[in-house]
Parts: C-alpha cells; sequence; structure tokens
C-alpha cells in the first residue's frame, strides 16, 4: 500500500504575554461626545454596529461610522452582528422595541414584540436565530425572553423561572442559549434554541450583569459585581476566576474568540467619584487568569471581539459628572491561526478560526517553492471556521496560511 503525508505547517504562535502587550488601543473617528452604550462585531472585526443617539455603522474596523436609519435616540440598550455583518439586532429598552437589519444598517425593520424593557441580544452566526431578554416589571407575567427562528419576523416567548434576564449570548448555530439571571444570581442555559431551559449556576447574593459563549456554546463566561465566572462544559459546572484590582467593580460585558481561549472583560465602578470608569481585561486562557490591558481608563459600556480574539473594541460613555470622555476604541494584533486537519470520507479537510486578517492556503511539495491554493474555502457557520476540502492523491504535501 502506498502511503503519503500531509503535514502542516504553523506560523509561530503568539504567547499570552504578547498578546496582551501587543494591544494598543486607539480611539476611532467615533464621537466622544456620545454616549455609547453598546457595540457589536462581525467574525472578522472588519463590520462593526454601535449605539449612541441613533445606531453607527463601520464597514472598516471603525476607521469611520456612518449613522443609519434606524430611529435617532439615546435609549438603545444593546446591539448584535451576523458573522458576516450583514444581519444587526438593535433593542431600545426604553420605549420596548426591537429592530432588525439585512443589509448591514441600511434598512431597519420594527419587529413585532410586546413593549418591555429588552436589555440584551443575540444572533447565531447566520443572524436568523435570535434571542432576547427584557426586564419586565407587569404583574404576573414571567415570559422574560422570547426567541426568533427567522430573523426576527416571529417570536415566541419562553418559560424560563428567572425575573430579571439582564443578559444572553448565544452559540454560532443558535440552538445553545446562555441567561444571566441579574439580581436572582442564577444562570441559565438551552441546547434547543431556547425551547427549554436548565439552572446551571447559582451564586446566591450575587448581581450578575453580563455573560458571552465559545461558537461551540461550550465555553461560557459571566461577570458580576467583583467576580467573572467561567464554564468549559456548557455550564455544568463553574469556577470564580481570580481576578486582580477589582474592588468597587462590576463586569459590564464580555466577550469571547470562537474557541473561548480569549477573553475580554470591561469593568466599571460603583464608586461616584470616579465618575463609573474602569478598565479593560483580557485572559488568553479561557479565563484561568487575566491582566489588565493597556487601555485608558474610561467609563465602558460594551466590548466585543472577533472570531479570533484578534481585533477588539470598546465602546465608551461620558462618565458620571462627565469626568471622562466617551468615544469607541480598537485593539488589533496579528493574528496566528492554527491549520486543522480532519479527514471526512475518501478526502481531507483544512479548517482554521476566520481570522482578523486575511490569510491564505498555500501548498507546497517539498518546503521550498509554495503556490496557492485555488480551492475556495467555506465558511462554517456552527463553528465560525473556514473550510477547505481537497481529495486524497496520494502525494505527499505540505500546507500553511500565509498573508496576501
Amino acid at each position: 500500500m502506498k502511503t503519503f503525508r500531509i503535514l502542516l505547517v504553523a506560523s509561530t504562535a503568539l504567547l499570552a504575554a504578547d498578546f496582551v502587550s501587543a494591544q494598543t488601543w486607539t480611539l476611532t473617528s467615533a464621537s466622544t461626545n456620545l454616549s455609547w452604550s453598546a457595540i457589536a462585531s462581525s467574525a472578522d472585526g472588519t463590520k462593526l454596529v454601535a449605539a449612541a443617539a441613533g445606531i453607527w455603522v463601520s464597514a472598516n474596523s471603525g476607521a469611520t461610522w456612518t449613522l443609519t436609519s434606524a430611529p435617532n435616540t439615546n435609549v438603545w440598550a444593546a446591539v448584535a452582528a451576523s458573522a458576516d455583518g450583514t444581519r444587526l439586532a438593535a433593542i431600545d429598552g426604553y420605549y420596548g422595541v426591537i429592530y432588525t437589519s439585512a443589509d448591514s444598517g441600511t434598512t431597519w425593520i420594527k419587529n413585532n414584540v410586546p413593549n418591555w424593557g429588552w436589555n440584551s441580544i443575540a444572533l447565531s452566526a447566520d443572524g436568523t436565530k435570535l434571542v432576547a431578554s427584557a426586564l419586565n416589571d407587569i404583574p404576573g407575567a414571567d415570559e422574560y425572553i422570547y426567541t426568533s427562528a427567522d430573523s426576527g419576523a416571529t417570536w415566541v416567548s419562553n418559560s424560563i423561572p428567572v425575573t430579571l434576564a439582564v443578559s444572553v449570548a448565544s452559540s454560532a448555530d443558535g440552538a445553545r442559549l446562555v441567561a444571566a439571571g441579574g439580581l436572582v444570581g442564577s444562570i441559565f442555559t438551552s441546547t434547543n434554541s431556547g425551547a427549554t431551559w436548565q439552572p446551571t449556576g447559582s451564586f446566591p447574593g450575587v448581581d450578575l450583569y453580563s455573560v458571552a459563549s465559545s461558537a461551540d456554546g461550550c465555553k461560557l463566561v459571566g461577570g458580576a459585581h467583583e467576580l467573572i465566572f467561567t464554564s468549559t462544559n456548557s455550564g455544568a459546572t463553574w469556577i470564580s476566576n481570580n481576578v486582580p484590582g477589582v474592588d468597587h467593580m462590576f463586569w459590564q460585558s464580555l466577550a469571547s474568540s470562537a474557541d473561548g481561549n480569549r477573553l475580554v472583560a470591561v469593568a466599571s465602578s460603583t464608586v461616584v467619584s470616579s465618575g463609573g470608569a474602569g478598565n479593560i481585561y483580557i485572559s488568553t486562557n479561557s479565563g484561568n487568569t487575566w491582566t489588565q490591558a493597556d487601555a485608558p481608563v474610561r467609563s465602558w459600556s460594551c466590548v466585543a471581539s472577533s472570531a479570533d480574539g484578534c481585533k477588539l473594541v470598546g465602546s465608551a460613555y461620558p462618565g458620571r459628572l462627565f469626568v471622562y470622555f466617551g468615544g469607541i476604541y480598537t485593539a488589533r494584533i496579528t493574528p496566528a491561526p492554527q491549520l486543522n486537519l480532519t479527514c471526512p470520507g475518501n478526502g481531507f479537510k483544512l479548517s482554521w478560526v476566520v481570522p482578523s486578517t486575511n490569510f491564505v492556503v498555500q501548498q507546497s511539495s517539498d518546503l521550498s517553492s509554495w503556490t496557492d491554493v485555488t480551492n475556495a474555502s467555506v465558511l462554517n457557520l456552527t463553528n465560525l471556521q473556514n473550510e477547505v476540502t481537497f481529495p486524497l492523491t496520494g502525494s505527499n504535501a505540505f500546507y500553511r496560511l500565509k498573508t496576501p
């Protein structure tokens, strides 16, 4: 039997310390006078959507911003984006409405949902499945989470025994959902797009503010007052992370890379004299350790990440007493994606997480001469990985990822 070899040639891995130190947080052209309340990113970090006196979009990683046709209001509570940044969602917590866009924010549709105090929303990677939570103070009403399986055209209420759902997150395929229970100190998960929910964590006396998920829904992270909790098994068990120097801070917002290894969190102070200002923290090992990022002290409101965790964006609002300006900041480093190999059927498949910098697959028979692979890559929306399939030829081959 003839044998052959397939060798993946990897680029130098970026060490955790280098990942944090290499970041430079830069103020974008977005106004520093607006109260930026929310922000979201496409998988590659190129398309951004942010909320402040209307909904704004950027198609160049924050270099320039455009005000969309969404209602001009200062009460937008959250925004979300599909993997390609085409489908967007935004919720108005004060007027209790949800808007969706299928053309990167050019036009918006008001969804038919109850007039509740919506406060969080998440999308599947393709943007067709949505989950939203609300703070409902209507006596006797107990449906606080709604889901949609048709891009927001219709919504159904979910039965979840929690009275204050303050944050939701979704896996890439929209099947696995997670919700933070606010003042009740509980985290709930769903494995069937919200049809049923299970309590997975109970933290008595802990106020939960935010939650984020990896692409497969297995790695979860939740933020509370001075505490961050992480799970690597879809919420079956949780551990409390040791984050240094966060006294009197609450975790306003969290974001995760597709693999759940790189996490970013923004903290806001509960001390009035500080203007609500806080810092940004980074983890490169699923929350086992955290490092304060080299970012300015601001009244951070929200943070988002590209799929590879190498493009980060944070929004801020003018702090209490206007101690600090608002604005939108971005940080980026050069990614070093890992090339994976699987052998389905009679061929083999190369895959890598959607990078924030364009990469092409190259092949060689001798590690000396390299040529670009002509096989087109396909984005797998269930795991946010680019995939290229090859037939088995019986010849030795070497493969690598390279920037053009």
